[in-house]
């Protein structure tokens, strides 16, 4: 799962490959924003942990990574 995180203030958007399911980023992310966590924790594909300010919170994209495709299309 292809995951585009914004932050406010930043020009670079933090992004990463995750197993994780699309529901259980949502609730992670939902839960964080509803109570006063200043904070979620989200994991990618390598092992490594991202800690994310809510705070700071800009946008976040969540799918999946589109084939690319090769050759000509016409």
């Amino acid at each position: 799962m292809e995951i585009r995180i914004g932050i406010t203030n930043s020009g670079r958007e933090l992004s990463f490959e995750s197993s994780q399911s699309t529901s259980e980023i949502e609730k992670l992310i939902a839960d964080a924003l509803d109570s006063t966590k200043s904070y979620f924790t989200l994991s990618d594909d390598k092992g490594k942990s991202y800690i994310i300010p809510t705070a700071g919170l800009a946008y976040v994209e969540i799918g999946n990574e589109e084939a690319r495709r090769i050759g000509f299309v016409g």
